[in-house]
């Protein structure tokens, strides 16, 4: 890059600075401050609903997975109940069940049922079974009055309790794998299956080589939650616990019923060298819980215990055998950086579109984005925040339109009370739209343009004011002034300011007119403008004699040349302020060679304007002429009326063709 380029870049910078820096500072301040109240918020825990029901909601959008071959469910159904006649098997039942899967040769089974008490008849055909070495039973740790010891008998390593995690809203998406106090550790019931599984693998828990305080199972870390893991804050982070990763939302490895085991009418192959759990799947035995599946099913909106226990176990085989990775996590500080970036993007949106229904289009396109990315950022198995950003990005959006609504109400009252009172409602629209070039520090800024001044005055009125009382005074000059700002701001001027019974109109401010065509444009207007008074004039003078007033005539004079317009006072007091010797030469004209009235309303202009105007007016000379104040002598023109030329192809108002002349 050459010093040429650079030095374009700076010249670019410096033209788009005043527009880029108010919305960098606007946006900057509003996400700083949105973000920490965001991250408040999220640190209180107030976000972390709204969190876990999008959890659930992406979870909901993640494809299934094939179900757990290496799984066998034996679901206790309604149907098992009312052929048992009970509403749990009998000891007789549930040792033959054992017996028949037993000699298949299962790698494990898992007995989720509670059998601390008999169940007779066959409690000692029980008791038997429960010497087996391939069999895990429960026990249920919660509060010491909710408590249930595991079978008796039944060693320690062969027990797993089979609590679930629950969060506020009654949904299960935990995985609790060690329990402890201050002298024991306790294993869950997935976590005994699981291991007890991967054993004949040579696979066995151990701490992490990095980190003795993290369970390693073969190559596998299994970092536990924390109290702000992904969405969660202030989590109840006791013992060691995995984020769950459902495997399918139904049908998690294949199911049989406990009367098809009993019958022996299950094949071999499905249980051999399997994992085999026993439990209730009949919904009236209440072992049934909610998941983040829940809320998007029709009916059946729970899952059975031992359910999510195969998914507990299914997430931990396959997490270490298979490699599917667990949940992962983002830092606190990359959390927010997440939330600020979003919040960053939404006030920059929302101050770059202007139009109401773009604006809606694109915030919904920038949340439909954010949700994207979340999901997936999921589906690579990361959990990160979308609640916080998605309100983050609203609340800045929505603060920087109203701090922009606020800018623009008090920079359209700046603008409207410097022009709009005294434009066409087209100049004043067209300046409204351009506010962002036109107002800078809360000011107009000094423009240096070419423009084309227009000066009106009463001839008289010193003598007609003498004769009139004041109030009627007042009321008459009301109603000629009013026709006047008719015309000129039909013909998209601006009245700068009213001398009295005199006014001052300006064509071609406040945007700078870049091209010769805009400045001919500009002079166009303002000698039409004077016509189209000219008749007012008329049309005024015929209503006040009927009235019983005098007929009046008025002066113009019109200058083309280069002013310098912007504000002109202080924050209690501003104007708009038209400044420069065209404005006064413009003056001069309309005061010139008063004597010389030769029509009701005199339109005088310097051969300045009527190089501009063309050959579209017919015009009188009057020759150069010396006006007050000034050394050097100007060409001065009277306009006549309009040529038998089109009129150039400008938007002015038509002039009727009375209005035209055919003098020459």
């Amino acid at each position: 890059m050459n010093w040429i380029d650079l030095r374009q870049i700076k010249q670019i910078w410096e033209k788009q600075k005043p527009q880029v820096l108010p919305g960098l500072r606007v946006i900057g301040v509003t996400s700083l401050t949105v973000v920490s109240l965001v991250v408040g918020a999220k640190q209180l825990g107030w976000l972390q609903p709204l969190e876990l029901k999008a959890f659930d909601r992406i979870v909901r959008l993640r494809e299934d997975q094939p179900a757990d071959d290496r799984l066998l469910i034996v679901g206790i159904t309604e149907s098992d109940i009312q052929a048992m006649a009970r509403s749990t098997p009998d000891d007789a039942t549930l040792a033959k069940a054992l017996r028949n899967l037993e000699q298949y040769e299962p790698r494990v089974i898992g007995l989720d049922l509670h059998r601390d008490v008999p169940q007779e008849p066959g409690n000692a055909e029980l008791q038997q079974q429960l010497k087996s070495p391939h069999l895990i039973a429960i026990t249920k740790l919660g509060e010491r009055a909710d408590a249930v010891p595991p079978p008796p008998h039944v060693p320690e390593e062969r027990i797993g309790f089979n609590d679930l995690p629950v969060d506020e809203d009654g949904i299960v998406r935990r995985n609790l794998l060690f329990a402890s106090t201050e002298d024991t550790t306790f294993f869950s019931f997935a976590l005994r299956l699981a291991l007890s599984y991967l054993e004949p693998e040579g696979i066995t828990p151990a701490p992490s080589a990095t980190d003795s305080n993290v369970m390693q199972i073969g190559s596998v870390e299994f970092h536990p939650l924390g109290k702000s893991s992904g969405a969660y804050e202030q989590l109840d982070d006791r013992g060691y616990q995995v984020l769950l990763k459902y495997r399918r939302r139904w049908d998690v490895a294949r199911t049989v019923t406990l009367t098809q085991v009993v019958r022996n009418e299950v094949p071999a192959s499905w249980i051999r060298n399997k994992v085999v759990m026993i439990g209730t799947t009949a919904p009236s035995a209440k072992d049934l819980f909610y998941t983040p599946y829940s809320a998007g099913e029709q009916e059946d909106h729970q899952m059975a215990g031992v359910v999510i226990h195969a998914q507990m176990v299914s997430q931990i085989i396959s997490t270490v055998l298979d490699g599917e990775p667990l949940f992962q996590f983002w830092s606190d500080p990359q959390e927010w950086l997440w939330i600020l970036a979003w919040s960053l993007l939404a006030g920059s949106l929302a101050w770059m579109v202007r139009h109401p229904v773009a604006l809606g289009l694109s915030a919904s396109g920038l949340i439909v984005l954010l949700v994207g990315s979340c999901v997936l950022q999921f589906q690579q198995d990361r959990w990160v925040p979308t609640v916080a950003p998605a309100i983050a990005a609203l609340l800045s959006a929505g603060l920087v339109v109203t701090n922009r609504a606020q800018q623009a109400h008090q920079q359209q009252k700046m603008v409207m009370t410097l022009l709009g009172q005294n434009t066409s409602p087209e100049i004043a629209n067209a300046l409204w739209q351009s506010r962002d070039r036109l107002l800078e520090s809360g000011k107009l800024p000094g423009k240096r343009l070419v423009a084309t001044m227009l000066f009106t005055d009463i001839r008289g009125f010193s003598h007609i004011s003498e004769q009139m009382a004041p109030e009627a005074l007042l009321e008459w000059l009301n109603e000629y002034l009013e026709a006047m700002t008719e015309e000129i701001q039909r013909h998209q001027g601006i009245i700068n300011k009213f001398t009295g019974d005199g006014l001052l109109a300006v064509f071609g401010v406040p945007m700078p007119r870049l091209e010769e065509r805009e400045v001919d444009e500009d002079a166009y207007r303002a000698v039409s403008c004077a016509l189209a008074m000219a008749k007012r004039l008329r049309l005024l003078n015929k209503g006040w004699e009927e009235r019983g007033f005098s007929a009046v005539e008025m002066r113009v004079g019109i200058f083309t040349g280069p002013v310098v317009v912007g504000s002109l006072g202080g924050r209690d007091r501003m104007e708009y302020g038209v400044i420069g010797d065209s404005v006064n030469i413009a003056s001069r004209l309309e005061s010139c060679a008063k004597e010389r009235q030769v029509d009701p309303c005199r339109i005088l202009i310097a051969e300045e304007t009527l190089v501009h105007i063309k050959e579209h007016f017919e015009v009188e000379s009057w020759g150069p002429m010396s006006l007050h104040g000034k050394q050097q002598q100007i060409n001065i023109y009277r306009v006549l009326g309009y040529a038998l030329l089109p009129p150039p192809p400008i938007d002015v108002i038509p002039v009727p063709e009375e209005g035209r002349s055919t003098s020459v």
